[in-house]
C-alpha cells in the first residue's frame, strides 16, 4: 500500500497569500498552470493548478492520500477547511483531509474539535513559521491538547524557502521536543524532514516514537534527499519516514521514481547507499496505522 501522507488543494493562488506551500519542479508531464500570482518577494512567480478534479486524475498512482488544509493569518492564507471537507468527502475510501488550523486566532482550539465532529477531518496542519508562533506558545498548546485528546494527528510545515516573511526562527525543529515530551501520544509529522534542518529532525525521530517526518519537497535536490537519506538510515531512524509527494508541486509517480534512484549519485565512489529495501520502506510504509487513523 502507497499512501501519500502531503498533498494540496486550493480553489485560487490568492488562497496563498503571501507564501508558497512547495517548490515548483520540472516534470515530463507539466501540470496544468495557474495564472501569475504576484507577491513581494517574487513580483510574478507561476503556482501550479491545485484543483481538486487535477489533484483527484492523480491520485490513481497511489491508494490513500491526505489533503492538507492551511490557514495562517499572518501570511494572510487560507484554503478553507470546509472546502477540503467537501472534497475528501467524495472520496472517503482513497482520502484523508487535515484542517488547517491557526493558534494565533481565538477559539482555535475550539476550531479543532469542530473540525474532527462536523468536518469529519483526521489532522490538523500547523507551520510556526508561516503563522508566527513559536511552537511551544501557550495558544498552541491548547490545540497540541486537544488535538492529542481527538486523536488527530499533527503535520508540521515548515519555513517557506520562497517566502520572505516566513520566521525562521520558530522553524527549527528541536523546538518541538518540548511539545513532544508534554504530549507523548500526539503524533507529530515533520514536513520534508524538516528541512533545511535535517539533523535536528533526525534527533527528534531517535528520541520520541510518535515523531514522524515525510520526505515531500525533498526528491526535487537529489543531492540534498541522498545525504538525509544517509543520515536517517545510518542513524537508525529511515523506518520513520512516510512518503509524501507535495503535489501539486510534484507528483507521486515520479517522486516514487526519484527515490528509488537516489543512490545513482554514489556510483563509482566509496559513498555509502541507502539499502534498496529501505527506501522501498518509505514508499510502501503503513502511514495509515503509524498516524493513528485507521
Amino acid at each position: 500500500m502507497i499512501i501519500d501522507c502531503h498533498t494540496h488543494i486550493w480553489q485560487s493562488p490568492d488562497q496563498l497569500g503571501r507564501m508558497d506551500l512547495g517548490e515548483v519542479r520540472p516534470t515530463r508531464q507539466r501540470p496544468p498552470r495557474s495564472s501569475a500570482h504576484p507577491t513581494r518577494s517574487h513580483p510574478l512567480r507561476q503556482i501550479p493548478s491545485g484543483d481538486p478534479d487535477y489533484h483527484w486524475s492523480q491520485s490513481n498512482k497511489v491508494d490513500r492520500s491526505i489533503v492538507l488544509g492551511f490557514k495562517s493569518r499572518y501570511m494572510r492564507a487560507e484554503i478553507p477547511n470546509r472546502y477540503v471537507a467537501d472534497y475528501v468527502s467524495k472520496y472517503p475510501q482513497k482520502l484523508i483531509g487535515f484542517a488547517g488550523i491557526d493558534p494565533t486566532e481565538p477559539g482555535s482550539a475550539e476550531e479543532v474539535k469542530i473540525a474532527k465532529e462536523d468536518l469529519r477531518l483526521r489532522g490538523i496542519t500547523l507551520s510556526p513559521a508561516n503563522q508566527d508562533f513559536h511552537p511551544s506558545d501557550s495558544r498552541a498548546m491548547r490545540v497540541y491538547e486537544e488535538a492529542e485528546r481527538l486523536g488527530m494527528p499533527i503535520l508540521i510545515h515548515p519555513s517557506g524557502q520562497f517566502t520572505e516573511e516566513s520566521k525562521l526562527e520558530y522553524g527549527r525543529p528541536y523546538l518541538l521536543d518540548e511539545v513532544a515530551r508534554t504530549f507523548p501520544k500526539l503524533r507529530l509529522i515533520i514536513a520534508q524532514l524538516g528541512q533545511p534542518w535535517v539533523d535536528q529532525t533526525v534527533c527528534l525521530l531517535g528520541k520520541h516514537p510518535h515523531v514522524y517526518a515525510d520526505i515531500s519537497g525533498m526528491l526535487s535536490r537529489p543531492w540534498q534527499a541522498y545525504n538525509a537519506l544517509v543520515t536517517c538510515h545510518q542513524a537508525g531512524v529511515i523506518d520513520k519516514l512516510l512518503f509524501g509527494s507535495d503535489f501539486p508541486y510534484t507528483n507521486a509517480e515520479e517522486c516514487i521514481e526519484s527515490l528509488y534512484s537516489i543512490n545513482q549519485l554514489a556510483q563509482g565512489t566509496n559513498l555509502p547507499v541507502v539499502p534498496r529495501e529501505a527506501l522501498r520502506g518509505i514508499v510502501e510504509r503503513d502511514a495509515i496505522n503509524l498516524l493513528g487513523l485507521a
